[in-house]
């Protein structure tokens, strides 16, 4: 008693081929939705330290344009000008008047870095992991496969391969 294989391998194919599809079509909408400003690529970020913030930071006042923590992702660097006609450090960077530093940010972390242009005398980055084109990927790599097979299963419960026809030939 040979098995005829055709009727379940072209079931299996559609059923993938429909699971790839509606797996991202679910995946990417999610991803639409929920995205914030960290899902982009890095990208070198400027931020200027202007004139008179020594002075500034001296009485208590926060300097205009410098936030309290700022949000980035892995990759990105930030570039700190300083305009002012003091030196200025940030971390591990010494800005001295005029100059630019730079800070590569390669890790996702919360950072807490002594800053001498702030009032609190820190300043906190924080550098998240972007949801780019590969984690997308192992998304659709994840969900798809799942969907095929449960999608294979139900549909060989609904509609067994031939089914149809025996019942047509049992009516005859």
């Amino acid at each position: 008693m040979k098995t005829d294989l055709t009727p379940y391998v072209k079931r299996l194919l559609i059923v993938l081929l429909l699971s790839v599809v509606i797996a991202f079509l679910i995946n990417e909408g999610s991803y639409l939705l929920q995205r914030d400003q960290t899902d982009r690529a890095s990208r070198t970020i400027e931020l200027v330290i202007p004139a008179g913030t020594a002075e500034r930071v001296a009485q208590g006042e926060p300097a205009p344009g410098i936030p309290e923590t700022m949000t980035f992702v892995v990759g990105d660097v930030l570039e700190v000008r300083n305009e002012d006609q003091v030196a200025h450090q940030l971390g591990p960077i010494w800005v001295p008047p005029g100059s630019t530093g730079r800070l590569v940010l390669d890790s996702a972390e919360r950072y807490a870095y002594s800053c001498s242009f702030s009032p609190d005398r820190y300043l906190g980055l924080d550098v998240r992991q972007g949801a780019g084109f590969s984690t997308r990927l192992i998304g659709l790599m994840i969900s798809a496969p799942t969907l095929a097979v449960f999608l294979y299963i139900y549909s060989l419960l609904v509609v067994p391969v031939g089914g149809r026809n025996k019942k047509a030939e049992q009516q005859v």
